[in-house]
Protein backbone atom coordinates (compact mmCIF):
# COMPACT_ATOMS: atom_id res chain seq x y z
CA UNK A 1 0.00 0.00 0.00
CA UNK A 2 2.91 2.40 1.30
CA UNK A 3 4.42 1.57 -2.35
CA UNK A 4 1.05 2.66 -4.23
CA UNK A 5 0.72 5.96 -2.49
CA UNK A 6 4.37 6.98 -2.90
CA UNK A 7 4.15 5.99 -6.42
CA UNK A 8 0.60 7.90 -6.91
CA UNK A 9 2.33 10.87 -5.53
CA UNK A 10 5.83 10.67 -7.54
CA UNK A 11 3.14 10.83 -10.57
CA UNK A 12 1.66 13.84 -9.51
CA UNK A 13 -1.93 11.58 -8.61
CA UNK A 14 -4.08 13.45 -6.12
CA UNK A 15 -2.05 16.47 -5.95
CA UNK A 16 -4.26 19.54 -4.93
CA UNK A 17 -3.57 23.04 -6.31
CA UNK A 18 -1.58 25.55 -4.25
CA UNK A 19 -2.63 29.07 -3.88
CA UNK A 20 -0.83 31.88 -1.52
CA UNK A 21 -2.20 31.01 2.28
CA UNK A 22 -4.82 32.73 2.90
CA UNK A 23 -4.13 35.27 6.09
CA UNK A 24 -7.15 35.09 8.12
CA UNK A 25 -10.79 34.06 7.97
CA UNK A 26 -13.84 36.77 8.40
CA UNK A 27 -16.88 36.18 10.83
CA UNK A 28 -19.95 37.98 11.15
CA UNK A 29 -18.63 39.87 14.09
CA UNK A 30 -17.28 43.33 12.10
CA UNK A 31 -15.27 40.98 9.71
CA UNK A 32 -12.45 41.30 11.55
CA UNK A 33 -9.30 38.98 10.20
CA UNK A 34 -8.67 35.47 12.15
CA UNK A 35 -6.58 32.74 11.72
CA UNK A 36 -3.75 31.35 13.26
CA UNK A 37 -3.64 34.15 15.70
CA UNK A 38 -7.18 34.32 16.73
CA UNK A 39 -7.27 32.42 20.06
CA UNK A 40 -10.32 34.11 21.57
CA UNK A 41 -12.86 31.07 20.91
CA UNK A 42 -15.39 30.09 18.95
CA UNK A 43 -16.89 32.74 16.39
CA UNK A 44 -20.09 34.11 14.90
CA UNK A 45 -20.74 33.43 11.22
CA UNK A 46 -22.85 34.63 8.29
CA UNK A 47 -23.34 31.64 6.76
CA UNK A 48 -24.97 30.36 3.71
CA UNK A 49 -26.01 27.19 2.66
CA UNK A 50 -26.10 26.78 -0.99
CA UNK A 51 -28.75 23.29 -1.55
CA UNK A 52 -31.28 22.22 1.26
CA UNK A 53 -31.48 18.82 1.19
CA UNK A 54 -31.43 16.63 4.14
CA UNK A 55 -27.77 17.27 5.09
CA UNK A 56 -27.76 21.28 4.43
CA UNK A 57 -31.14 21.48 6.51
CA UNK A 58 -29.95 19.40 9.67
CA UNK A 59 -26.47 21.78 9.63
CA UNK A 60 -28.31 25.30 9.20
CA UNK A 61 -30.42 23.58 12.08
CA UNK A 62 -27.65 22.87 14.55
CA UNK A 63 -25.62 25.96 12.98
CA UNK A 64 -28.89 28.25 13.73
CA UNK A 65 -29.35 27.21 16.97
CA UNK A 66 -25.73 27.85 17.74
CA UNK A 67 -25.94 31.27 17.03
CA UNK A 68 -24.16 31.35 13.62
CA UNK A 69 -26.69 33.48 10.93
CA UNK A 70 -27.41 31.04 8.39
CA UNK A 71 -29.38 31.50 4.91
CA UNK A 72 -30.78 28.65 3.09
CA UNK A 73 -30.84 28.86 -0.94
CA UNK A 74 -32.79 26.48 -2.73
CA UNK A 75 -33.96 26.35 -6.36
CA UNK A 76 -36.93 24.11 -5.33
CA UNK A 77 -40.02 26.15 -4.70
CA UNK A 78 -41.71 23.73 -2.37
CA UNK A 79 -38.72 24.19 -0.12
CA UNK A 80 -38.73 27.75 0.15
CA UNK A 81 -42.06 28.33 0.44
CA UNK A 82 -41.70 25.28 3.33
CA UNK A 83 -39.14 26.75 5.04
CA UNK A 84 -40.25 31.07 4.84
CA UNK A 85 -43.67 29.37 6.05
CA UNK A 86 -42.17 28.39 9.51
CA UNK A 87 -38.19 27.65 9.18
CA UNK A 88 -39.60 23.54 8.14
CA UNK A 89 -38.06 21.45 5.60
CA UNK A 90 -40.90 19.05 5.05
CA UNK A 91 -40.03 17.53 1.80
CA UNK A 92 -36.59 16.81 2.88
CA UNK A 93 -35.81 17.02 6.91
CA UNK A 94 -39.94 17.18 8.36
CA UNK A 95 -39.95 17.79 12.39
CA UNK A 96 -36.83 20.21 12.57
CA UNK A 97 -38.07 23.47 13.04
CA UNK A 98 -34.77 25.94 11.72
CA UNK A 99 -33.32 29.32 12.71
CA UNK A 100 -32.40 30.09 9.03
CA UNK A 101 -33.88 32.46 6.56
CA UNK A 102 -34.01 31.20 3.18
CA UNK A 103 -33.78 32.59 -0.65
CA UNK A 104 -33.82 31.79 -4.36
CA UNK A 105 -31.28 34.12 -5.19
CA UNK A 106 -27.60 32.87 -5.13
CA UNK A 107 -26.24 36.77 -5.54
CA UNK A 108 -28.18 37.11 -1.93
CA UNK A 109 -26.19 34.34 -0.50
CA UNK A 110 -22.79 35.57 -1.22
CA UNK A 111 -23.92 39.24 -0.36
CA UNK A 112 -25.11 38.97 2.94
CA UNK A 113 -22.51 35.61 4.00
CA UNK A 114 -18.88 35.30 4.45
CA UNK A 115 -18.48 31.49 4.90
CA UNK A 116 -20.94 29.39 2.18
CA UNK A 117 -21.57 25.78 1.90
CA UNK A 118 -21.95 24.04 -0.82
CA UNK A 119 -24.07 21.29 -0.45
CA UNK A 120 -26.18 20.82 -3.71
CA UNK A 121 -25.87 16.90 -5.23
CA UNK A 122 -22.51 16.24 -6.89
CA UNK A 123 -23.73 15.62 -10.23
CA UNK A 124 -24.79 19.82 -10.01
CA UNK A 125 -22.40 21.00 -7.28
CA UNK A 126 -19.78 22.38 -10.41
CA UNK A 127 -22.75 24.10 -12.30
CA UNK A 128 -23.62 26.51 -8.88
CA UNK A 129 -20.04 27.14 -8.75
CA UNK A 130 -19.79 28.57 -11.93
CA UNK A 131 -23.18 30.46 -11.11
CA UNK A 132 -21.59 31.58 -7.83
CA UNK A 133 -18.48 31.95 -9.06
CA UNK A 134 -18.90 36.13 -10.26
CA UNK A 135 -20.12 36.45 -6.73
CA UNK A 136 -17.47 35.39 -4.93
CA UNK A 137 -15.02 37.66 -2.89
CA UNK A 138 -11.61 37.46 -1.43
CA UNK A 139 -13.62 37.48 2.16
CA UNK A 140 -15.26 34.28 1.67
CA UNK A 141 -14.59 30.98 2.58
CA UNK A 142 -16.03 27.83 1.34
CA UNK A 143 -16.71 24.07 2.42
CA UNK A 144 -17.92 20.94 0.67
CA UNK A 145 -20.08 19.07 1.92
CA UNK A 146 -21.21 17.10 -1.39
CA UNK A 147 -18.37 14.51 -1.64
CA UNK A 148 -17.64 12.97 -5.14
CA UNK A 149 -15.51 12.70 -8.50
CA UNK A 150 -15.18 14.98 -11.31
CA UNK A 151 -13.65 14.62 -14.62
CA UNK A 152 -10.37 16.86 -14.87
CA UNK A 153 -10.79 19.26 -17.58
CA UNK A 154 -9.42 18.49 -21.02
CA UNK A 155 -6.19 19.98 -21.83
CA UNK A 156 -4.10 19.48 -18.66
CA UNK A 157 -1.76 16.82 -17.59
CA UNK A 158 -4.54 14.98 -15.86
CA UNK A 159 -7.01 14.69 -18.51
CA UNK A 160 -8.85 11.59 -18.49
CA UNK A 161 -8.71 10.99 -14.43
CA UNK A 162 -10.74 12.05 -11.69
CA UNK A 163 -10.53 14.60 -9.33
CA UNK A 164 -12.00 15.48 -6.29
CA UNK A 165 -14.97 17.97 -6.29
CA UNK A 166 -12.99 20.38 -4.11
CA UNK A 167 -10.35 19.53 -6.55
CA UNK A 168 -12.19 20.97 -9.46
CA UNK A 169 -13.80 24.02 -7.38
CA UNK A 170 -10.40 25.06 -6.36
CA UNK A 171 -9.16 24.80 -10.13
CA UNK A 172 -12.22 26.92 -11.33
CA UNK A 173 -11.28 29.51 -8.52
CA UNK A 174 -7.65 29.49 -9.76
CA UNK A 175 -8.46 30.16 -13.46
CA UNK A 176 -10.63 32.73 -12.22
CA UNK A 177 -8.26 34.76 -10.27
CA UNK A 178 -9.71 33.73 -6.93
CA UNK A 179 -7.72 33.05 -3.98
CA UNK A 180 -10.26 31.13 -1.22
CA UNK A 181 -10.06 28.75 1.15
CA UNK A 182 -12.23 25.76 0.29
CA UNK A 183 -12.43 22.73 3.10
CA UNK A 184 -14.30 19.50 3.20
CA UNK A 185 -16.73 18.74 5.54
CA UNK A 186 -17.64 14.98 6.13
CA UNK A 187 -18.19 12.06 8.13
CA UNK A 188 -20.49 9.33 9.95
CA UNK A 189 -23.66 11.51 10.49
CA UNK A 190 -27.23 10.69 9.54
CA UNK A 191 -28.98 13.93 8.72
CA UNK A 192 -32.55 13.82 11.03
CA UNK A 193 -29.80 12.60 14.13
CA UNK A 194 -27.72 15.71 13.78
CA UNK A 195 -30.97 18.05 13.51
CA UNK A 196 -32.35 15.86 16.49
CA UNK A 197 -28.87 16.96 18.17
CA UNK A 198 -27.63 13.27 18.65
CA UNK A 199 -23.94 13.65 19.24
CA UNK A 200 -22.80 12.89 16.36
CA UNK A 201 -18.50 13.48 14.88
CA UNK A 202 -16.78 14.58 11.69
CA UNK A 203 -14.22 16.40 10.34
CA UNK A 204 -13.41 19.44 8.32
CA UNK A 205 -9.89 18.93 6.18
CA UNK A 206 -8.47 21.75 4.58
CA UNK A 207 -4.70 21.82 2.70
CA UNK A 208 -4.23 24.95 5.02
CA UNK A 209 -4.57 23.61 8.47
CA UNK A 210 -5.39 26.72 10.25
CA UNK A 211 -8.27 26.98 8.38
CA UNK A 212 -9.36 23.69 9.23
CA UNK A 213 -8.45 24.24 13.00
CA UNK A 214 -10.10 27.74 12.94
CA UNK A 215 -13.99 26.15 10.68
CA UNK A 216 -13.86 22.77 13.50
CA UNK A 217 -13.78 25.32 16.40
CA UNK A 218 -16.36 27.70 15.10
CA UNK A 219 -18.76 25.70 13.58
CA UNK A 220 -18.63 22.47 16.49
CA UNK A 221 -21.83 22.72 18.47
CA UNK A 222 -22.77 21.06 21.82
CA UNK A 223 -23.36 17.82 19.86
CA UNK A 224 -21.50 17.96 16.25
CA UNK A 225 -18.32 17.63 17.39
CA UNK A 226 -15.63 18.58 14.52
CA UNK A 227 -12.06 17.63 14.49
CA UNK A 228 -9.64 19.50 11.71
CA UNK A 229 -7.69 17.15 9.58
CA UNK A 230 -5.25 17.99 6.47
CA UNK A 231 -5.72 15.41 4.50
CA UNK A 232 -9.19 17.01 2.25
CA UNK A 233 -8.46 14.52 -0.83
CA UNK A 234 -8.48 11.37 1.49
CA UNK A 235 -11.88 12.31 3.85
CA UNK A 236 -13.85 13.13 0.38
CA UNK A 237 -12.53 9.78 -1.12
CA UNK A 238 -13.54 7.80 1.52
CA UNK A 239 -16.80 10.44 1.65
CA UNK A 240 -18.10 9.23 -1.63
CA UNK A 241 -16.45 5.70 -1.68
CA UNK A 242 -18.14 4.58 1.60
CA UNK A 243 -21.95 4.61 -0.82
CA UNK A 244 -21.18 1.53 -3.52
CA UNK A 245 -20.27 -0.17 -0.09
CA UNK A 246 -23.81 0.84 1.71
CA UNK A 247 -25.64 0.09 -1.63
CA UNK A 248 -23.87 -3.59 -1.33
CA UNK A 249 -25.13 -3.44 2.34
CA UNK A 250 -28.38 -2.56 1.90
CA UNK A 251 -28.53 -5.03 -0.56
CA UNK A 252 -27.93 -7.70 1.68
CA UNK A 253 -31.04 -6.71 3.65
CA UNK A 254 -33.01 -6.43 0.65
CA UNK A 255 -31.87 -10.57 -0.20
CA UNK A 256 -32.03 -11.73 3.15
CA UNK A 257 -35.06 -9.61 5.04
CA UNK A 258 -35.09 -11.72 7.66
CA UNK A 259 -31.40 -11.21 8.77
CA UNK A 260 -27.74 -10.38 6.60
CA UNK A 261 -25.77 -9.37 9.09
CA UNK A 262 -23.09 -11.74 8.49
CA UNK A 263 -22.78 -11.05 4.62
CA UNK A 264 -23.22 -7.63 5.47
CA UNK A 265 -19.58 -8.03 7.55
CA UNK A 266 -18.21 -9.81 4.61
CA UNK A 267 -19.21 -7.03 1.98
CA UNK A 268 -17.82 -4.57 4.37
CA UNK A 269 -14.64 -5.97 4.65
CA UNK A 270 -14.74 -6.57 0.65
CA UNK A 271 -15.42 -2.85 0.16
CA UNK A 272 -12.92 -1.43 2.45
CA UNK A 273 -10.12 -3.59 1.10
CA UNK A 274 -10.96 -2.21 -2.46
CA UNK A 275 -11.31 1.22 -0.96
CA UNK A 276 -7.42 0.83 0.29
CA UNK A 277 -5.79 -0.57 -2.69
CA UNK A 278 -7.91 2.51 -4.85
CA UNK A 279 -7.82 5.65 -3.04
CA UNK A 280 -4.54 4.59 -2.03
CA UNK A 281 -3.42 5.23 -5.79
CA UNK A 282 -5.35 7.90 -5.73
CA UNK A 283 -3.64 9.77 -3.35
CA UNK A 284 -5.48 9.37 -0.27
CA UNK A 285 -3.57 8.90 3.27
CA UNK A 286 -3.74 5.28 4.69
CA UNK A 287 -4.76 6.83 8.13
CA UNK A 288 -7.86 8.21 6.79
CA UNK A 289 -9.39 5.07 6.10
CA UNK A 290 -8.91 4.40 9.88
CA UNK A 291 -11.14 7.42 11.30
CA UNK A 292 -14.45 9.32 10.62
CA UNK A 293 -14.13 10.21 7.11
CA UNK A 294 -13.43 6.17 6.07
CA UNK A 295 -14.56 3.33 8.61
CA UNK A 296 -16.80 6.09 10.55
CA UNK A 297 -18.38 7.37 7.88
CA UNK A 298 -18.63 3.61 6.20
CA UNK A 299 -20.13 2.23 9.30
CA UNK A 300 -23.06 4.44 9.58
CA UNK A 301 -23.97 4.78 5.97
CA UNK A 302 -23.86 1.16 5.96
CA UNK A 303 -26.30 0.42 8.38
CA UNK A 304 -28.74 3.39 9.07
CA UNK A 305 -31.65 2.78 8.19
CA UNK A 306 -32.03 6.42 7.06
CA UNK A 307 -29.11 5.69 4.88
CA UNK A 308 -30.13 6.81 1.39
CA UNK A 309 -27.94 4.22 -0.24
CA UNK A 310 -28.25 1.44 2.02
CA UNK A 311 -32.29 2.09 1.20
CA UNK A 312 -31.18 2.31 -2.43
CA UNK A 313 -29.59 -1.13 -2.24
CA UNK A 314 -32.51 -2.98 -0.60
CA UNK A 315 -34.28 -2.35 -2.95
CA UNK A 316 -32.38 -3.38 -5.33
CA UNK A 317 -31.90 -6.52 -3.54
CA UNK A 318 -35.41 -7.18 -3.61
CA UNK A 319 -34.77 -7.25 -7.46
CA UNK A 320 -36.03 -4.02 -8.43
CA UNK A 321 -34.63 -2.20 -11.27
CA UNK A 322 -32.44 0.83 -10.97
CA UNK A 323 -35.22 2.80 -12.33
CA UNK A 324 -37.70 1.31 -10.02
CA UNK A 325 -35.66 1.90 -7.17
CA UNK A 326 -35.11 5.37 -7.77
CA UNK A 327 -38.65 5.89 -8.87
CA UNK A 328 -39.51 5.02 -4.75
CA UNK A 329 -37.21 7.56 -3.86
CA UNK A 330 -37.32 11.73 -3.53
CA UNK A 331 -33.59 12.22 -2.44
CA UNK A 332 -30.42 11.61 -4.46
CA UNK A 333 -28.37 8.45 -3.52
CA UNK A 334 -24.71 9.27 -4.34
CA UNK A 335 -23.80 5.85 -4.47
CA UNK A 336 -24.79 5.39 -8.04
CA UNK A 337 -22.94 8.01 -9.14
CA UNK A 338 -19.94 7.28 -7.01
CA UNK A 339 -19.91 3.54 -7.86
CA UNK A 340 -19.53 4.09 -12.19
CA UNK A 341 -16.75 6.53 -11.47
CA UNK A 342 -15.32 5.15 -9.19
CA UNK A 343 -14.83 2.22 -11.91
CA UNK A 344 -13.75 4.40 -13.92
CA UNK A 345 -11.00 5.32 -12.26
CA UNK A 346 -9.67 2.28 -11.33
CA UNK A 347 -10.01 0.67 -14.88
CA UNK A 348 -7.89 3.90 -15.40
CA UNK A 349 -5.11 3.24 -12.92
CA UNK A 350 -4.87 -0.52 -13.68
CA UNK A 351 -6.31 -1.27 -9.72
CA UNK A 352 -8.30 -4.44 -9.31
CA UNK A 353 -11.71 -3.71 -8.79
CA UNK A 354 -14.14 -6.17 -8.53
CA UNK A 355 -16.87 -5.12 -5.90
CA UNK A 356 -17.32 -2.05 -7.94
CA UNK A 357 -17.78 -4.12 -11.03
CA UNK A 358 -20.03 -6.71 -9.44
CA UNK A 359 -22.12 -3.49 -8.03
CA UNK A 360 -22.06 -1.80 -11.32
CA UNK A 361 -23.20 -4.83 -12.85
CA UNK A 362 -26.38 -4.80 -10.44
CA UNK A 363 -26.83 -1.11 -11.52
CA UNK A 364 -26.89 -1.93 -15.42
CA UNK A 365 -29.10 -5.08 -14.37
CA UNK A 366 -26.39 -7.39 -15.79
CA UNK A 367 -25.37 -9.38 -12.63
CA UNK A 368 -28.42 -10.55 -10.21
CA UNK A 369 -28.12 -8.86 -6.65
CA UNK A 370 -26.94 -12.52 -5.07
CA UNK A 371 -24.49 -13.12 -7.49
CA UNK A 372 -23.26 -10.04 -7.18
CA UNK A 373 -22.17 -10.52 -3.57
CA UNK A 374 -21.03 -13.68 -3.93
CA UNK A 375 -18.80 -12.07 -6.53
CA UNK A 376 -17.90 -9.12 -3.88
CA UNK A 377 -17.45 -11.89 -0.98
CA UNK A 378 -14.95 -14.09 -3.01
CA UNK A 379 -12.79 -11.35 -3.91
CA UNK A 380 -12.21 -9.89 -0.51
Amino acid sequence: MAGLIAAARAAGVGTRLLRPAVAGLRTAEGGAPRGAAAAAGPRVWTLGLVGLGNWGTALGHQWGEAGHAVTGYTIEQEVFDSMRKDGENRKYLPGAKTKMGVTMDLAEVAQKCDLIVLGAPSHAILSVVDSLMPHLESRHVLVDIAKGLAPAPPGGEAEGAMETLSTSIERKLEAAGKHIPVAVLTGPTIAPEVARGVTSTALVACEEHSVAVDLARDLSTPSLHLQPADDPRGAELWGAFKNPIALACGMADGLHPEGGDNLKAALVMAGFNEGMRLLGAMGAKTETAFGAAGLGDMYVTSTSQNSRNRTLGQKLGTGLSLEAALGEMHMVAEGVRATRMFRSEAQALGVEHPFLEAMAGVLDGEVGPEEAARRMVNAC
